[in-house]
């Protein structure tokens, strides 16, 4: 990872600063590499602290996933790609609670769609009324 900002929507990137990286053992199976080498990285990311997200981005991504984002990555045998992947996740999950949903439209259906629903209902009705037991003589 070099030190270019690393870019998470159009309009947000984030100094490669701004992210902490810890890495320790590896959890699982792996024999005496995973006993012995430190690939297991996470990835963490303080939204307040940061300089690169406006007040109103803050506000929506500690709304959406809280106020500190981490990422875990201990996939690989790799420290390196470990810290890829962990930086990866992470920014996925900013990218996502940054997103901001499109308002519904409301609309209201066509005079085809509500003679289909109701023709729909009277074969249900009729279904429903023969399968009732005959009456008793």
């Amino acid at each position: 990872m070099g030190r270019e900002p690393i870019r998470v929507t159009r309009s947000v990137s984030l100094d490669p600063d701004e992210i902490e990286l810890r890495v320790s053992r590896s959890s699982g199976p792996g024999g005496q590499h995973a006993n012995k080498a430190a690939t297991r990285v996470e990835a963490v990311f303080d939204v307040e602290a940061s300089p690169s997200l406006s007040p109103a981005q803050k506000r929506r991504v500690v709304a959406k996933a809280g106020p500190v984002l981490r990422a875990v990555a201990q996939d690989e045998r790799s420290q390196a790609r470990n810290r890829e992947l962990a930086v990866e996740r992470l920014v996925a999950k900013l990218a996502e609670a940054l997103r901001v949903e499109r308002r519904r439209v409301a609309t209201r259906p066509s005079a085809a769609a509500r003679e289909r629903r109701l023709a729909e209902k009277r074969r249900r009705a009729g279904v429903k009324r023969n399968r009732a037991q005959p009456e008793a003589e």
